[in-house]
């Protein structure tokens, strides 16, 4: 069977040194916020550019803490996509702001800026610009127009780690980057966590109290919550860590292999941004017959899927309640169009191949 991601197997290569890693933390006396954790903030921030690092407990709480440090709650608006994961709209209600929803770029799957000005109102505090599929949003348009209106940009890199735009980080270019290290990520634990990005020694401050009941001393100066990173996740992050751009690597070698066997199959590639450079999460293409193909594949052994079936503001949690005065005609078109295609750092060229086959039979057919 091939599957479309496969967290177990990258556990697998990296095996003898995670489980050092992991036996180092149960044999100490520290098993949340420790030696590990600092040592992972550290070592992250200077992977990433950034004069901070905060390790939280998750990519949903590194968003929510990202935008409470910036003082975002009732009353304040919140641009951003429909098409993400929902944890990116849950994050901005969980502070009590409301979401505003623009749609995307039909090449990029990215924030379109075209329609940030129509979104715009008094209200408007943040944008949120997801970089998904493993490349960048157009952050020197959205980075314009959030100086030009004076509010805050939080780069969502929880698709996206190690990837750039013109030559620096994700992560590092807005006023915080927030990360998810779910297990099937390219930076990805063994349970949940997540890292929080930023060049500004007050904002990581706060975010650091936030993340534990607001404290200072044990002291909550802020309203905060419970969201420490523990030290096994932080240890097998540091593991993974050092071989990201690596397994980085891997991705891109089996992408090129899907767009040169592929080129000239009625299955629409992705594109990326010039300015970008892509670290292939998920490798999605467009189809027009979606449940048969996958269908197909799954006849042949191969579990595609779907990122993501149905855009948030049409799920039943938040009919009618996203803000949206815009078409999102882009979003919904897509939304039955897009189907991702096995990859992940252990996934073997001789395995792309099959798929490459498998889809091939289908458009003969």
């Amino acid at each position: 069977m091939i599957l479309c991601a496969n967290p177990s197997a990258q556990f697998k290569s990296y095996q003898a040194e995670i489980e050092e890693a992991v036996l180092a933390v149960m044999r100490g006396d520290r098993y949340v916020l420790g030696d590990e954790v600092a040592a992972l903030e550290q070592d992250f921030a200077e992977y990433i550019g950034t004069t901070s690092a905060i390790g939280v407990a998750n990519g949903t709480d590194a968003i929510e803490l990202a935008l409470r440090a910036l003082d975002v709650g009732y009353g304040d608006e919140v641009i951003t996509v429909s098409h993400t994961a929902v944890a990116t709209i849950a994050a901005i209600e969980a502070t009590g702001a409301k979401a505003v929803i623009v749609d995307i770029e039909p090449h990029f799957f990215t924030l379109q800026p075209s329609q940030l000005t129509n979104a715009l109102t008094t209200n408007t505090k943040a944008i949120i610009a997801v970089h998904i599929y493993g490349q960048s949003a157009d952050l020197n348009s959205i980075s314009i127009f959030c100086k030009k209106n004076k509010i805050f940009l939080i780069e969502d890199v929880s698709q996206a780690h190690g990837a750039k735009y013109n030559g620096k980080r994700l992560g590092s270019i807005g006023d915080i980057g927030c990360f998810s290290c779910y297990p099937t990520k390219n930076l990805g634990a063994i349970g949940d966590a997540g890292l929080i990005t930023t060049n500004n020694k007050k904002l990581s401050k706060k975010i650091r109290m936030l993340r534990e009941y607001g404290w200072d001393k044990r002291i909550s100066i802020y309203p905060g919550r419970n969201s420490r990173l523990d030290e096994l996740q932080a240890a097998i992050l540091r593991v993974k860590l050092r071989h990201l751009d690596s397994d980085n690597s891997k991705r891109n070698k089996l992408a090129n292999h899907y767009i040169a066997e592929l080129f000239d199959s009625s299955i629409v590639m992705p594109k990326t941004r010039d300015e970008s450079t892509h670290v292939y999460h998920l490798f999605v293409v467009q189809v027009s017959n979606r449940n048969e193909l996958m269908n197909h594949l799954k006849r042949k052994n191969i579990l595609a899927g779907i990122h993501y079936p149905t855009p948030t503001h049409l799920q039943p949690a938040y009919l009618n309640r996203l803000t949206t005065s815009i078409d999102m005609k882009v979003t919904e078109k897509l939304a039955d169009r897009i189907l991702s295609l096995p990859i992940y750092p252990e996934l073997s060229i001789k395995d792309a191949q099959k798929v490459v086959e498998a889809l091939k039979c289908f458009n003969k057919n």
